[in-house]
């Protein structure tokens, strides 16, 4: 059994080996913030078909690289067609990579700040939120400090693909203790 995703061959690799595994590393954890934003309104396929164009476009997610993009790269990047050609989305993520470079304590540290206690596995779809306690007050932290196109639910999308919080339902062969 796996959670109800679907069956495109890109959907289920991502959710067997991705999805909800922990993940520290900042650039990743970056990566993951801009990818959840530029989701927002669309499917989440057509970011994982467009997700190494992404990575290519974006310096591989390096929030250094990202912060010191100019005006000339966001017109590079509404150009690209590889990509989700988003002009608020682009900008959220370079102000957002320049908000990662003013954190003392590390974005890591930030964002797992938030992650709730675990909890029981939930048993049906419906049992998975949409938005928690925990991301509202990621997001308004987040959006204090900055960052942009980052809401209570791309926050909660963002804690289950990095591992915050284990979504799998309790049957699924994905599913890790």
């Amino acid at each position: 059994m796996r959670c109800p995703w679907g069956d495109d061959p890109a959907m289920v690799k991502y959710h067997d080996h991705e999805w909800g595994r922990e993940i520290r590393d900042e650039a990743a954890l970056f990566e993951r913030m801009c990818l959840e934003a530029f989701q927002s309104g669309l499917s989440w396929l057509i970011i994982l078909r467009k997700r190494d164009r992404f990575r290519e476009v974006f310096a591989q997610f390096d929030p250094s690289a990202v912060a010191a993009f100019g005006v000339g790269d966001i017109e590079r990047l509404l150009g690209d067609a590889g990509i989700v050609r988003n002009r608020q989305k682009i900008d959220a993520a370079i102000a957002n990579a320049r908000a990662v470079l003013e954190l003392d304590g590390g974005f890591s540290d930030l964002l797992w700040s938030f992650a709730p206690p675990p909890r029981p596995a939930p048993t049906m779809p419906a049992e998975v939120p949409a938005v928690t306690a925990e991301s509202t007050a990621m997001a308004r932290e987040l959006k204090g400090r900055g960052f942009r196109f980052v809401g209570p639910t791309t926050a909660y999308a963002l804690m289950q693909a990095t591992g915050m919080v284990n979504d799998h339902l309790a049957d699924c062969v994905a599913r890790e203790p």
